[in-house]
């Protein structure tokens, strides 16, 4: 009887056992697949931004007008083009959701509200870009959240007709904003482009003109295999600082940062690697002083030479004067660093692929708006650089920065 009395007990258990381990090895299971069905989701996941569809309207427009734009604080409206991921194709019928805090800081409810959407405070709204990809908010400018060093900022999430889930871009933030700090910049992940918001001042009323681009840096977007050659940053990204040494032009003898320095309007990075083509930067560069003298003050051009073979300072800096004396330039910058991958200068942010002819980058508010690889200077492609800024050309080029000091 003890004998069966033990082994009675024994396969308890092992039963026991067994069922503890098959609960473990099917939570892990369902773990597994949430986590899968996670890492498919077009961005990867995302807090809150099923929010989104609470209370949407069911038609909504390209322009709208938040509840906190007739609350205390400084009036804010941003505006601009949602565009596919190669940066030129306007987007049209893509939601746009944001929701912000309040003047004081706060994601304050309002009277009324759906229960599940208080979390987003009642300064919230949706624009659906129109026919040609526009968009504009009239709000309020949020504050930081009190007692934090958490940068002022919008939320935003992205709804487009045919990808099945919402996403989050990035956060729209403020440049001025002293909370923003260059290590949270450098953090930031680019989603949809660069969230930086520079604002200009036109009466009483804060503009920004801010673009989105489909699908930039977003994980798992359906239209990210590129099989052309690579060389930049994308269009939608900040210009990144850097400082390349001045051997001719407004700023010879410096390591005036191109961006920092002329960073409002219009400007033009010309990159050259390790495969110079010495009679084509030449037609390159008389191009590129007849369009900054033609435009004075709304284009800055820069080239920058990162032949990184037989590298010395002292050689390089003599090659790019008599450059400069030889084509009679008065306008542009011509610049100089190590390598296109130097990271003293920083010229390595900008992700130059060095083995190719020459890479054209063409910002304008620091952001991207265009960019060119292994361009030939024939009249067709003169032209195409000339209509990029013309048709880029901001209606708000004449406003005046706010004084936040």
């Amino acid at each position: 009887m003890k004998c069966i009395y033990q082994l009675g007990l024994f396969v308890i258990l092992l039963n026991f056992l067994t069922s503890c381990n098959g609960q473990t090895k099917n939570n892990n299971q369902n773990q597994q697949t949430n986590t899968t069905d996670t890492i498919k989701l077009v961005g990867g996941g995302c807090d809150g931004c099923e929010l989104m569809y609470v209370d949407m309207p069911i038609n909504n427009s390209s322009i709208d007008t938040s509840a906190g734009w007739t609350e205390k604080g400084q009036k804010l409206f941003i505006t601009g083009t949602v565009y596919k991921l190669d940066g030129k194709t306007p987007a049209p019928n893509v939601v746009i959701y944001y929701w912000q805090t309040d003047n004081n800081g706060y994601s304050s409810p309002g009277e009324g509200m759906n229960e599940e959407a208080k979390r987003h405070g009642h300064i919230r709204g949706w624009v659906k870009t129109d026919e040609n990809g526009k968009y504009s908010i009239y709000t309020v400018r949020p504050a930081p959240y009190p007692n934090g060093n958490i940068p002022a900022h919008i939320h935003t999430s992205i709804k487009e007709p045919n990808i099945d889930n919402e996403y989050y871009i990035d956060e729209f933030v403020f440049d001025d904003d002293r909370l923003l700090t260059s290590e949270k910049r450098k953090a930031l992940e680019n989603r949809g482009g660069s969230g930086i918001l520079r604002v200009l001042l036109s009466d009483d009323l804060q503009i920004a003109e801010h673009n989105i681009i489909l699908g930039l840096n977003i994980p798992n977007y359906p239209e990210t295999t590129n099989t052309e050659k690579q060389s930049g940053l994308q269009i939608g990204e900040d210009n990144p600082s850097f400082i390349p040494y001045h051997a001719f032009g407004p700023d010879k003898g410096t390591r005036t940062c191109p961006v920092c320095k002329y960073g409002r309007y219009h400007g033009i990075v010309y990159f050259v690697g390790n495969n110079p083509n010495w009679d084509d930067i030449k037609k390159w560069l008389t191009f590129l002083e007849q369009q900054s003298a033609a435009r004075s003050k709304y284009l800055k051009a820069y080239f920058v030479y990162g032949n990184e073979k037989d590298y010395n300072k002292d050689t390089r800096q003599k090659e790019l004067e008599n450059t400069g004396l030889e084509l009679n330039l008065n306008n542009i910058a011509l610049t100089f660093v190590p390598s296109m991958t130097d990271t003293e200068s920083e010229v390595n942010l900008n992700k130059i692929n060095p083995n190719i002819e020459n890479t054209f980058v063409i910002y304008r508010h620091r952001t991207i708006i265009d960019k060119f690889i292994d361009l030939k200077p024939t009249e067709e492609n003169f032209r195409i650089i000339s209509n990029t800024i013309d048709k880029t050309k901001s209606e708000y080029f004449n406003l005046q920065e706010p004084d936040h000091e």
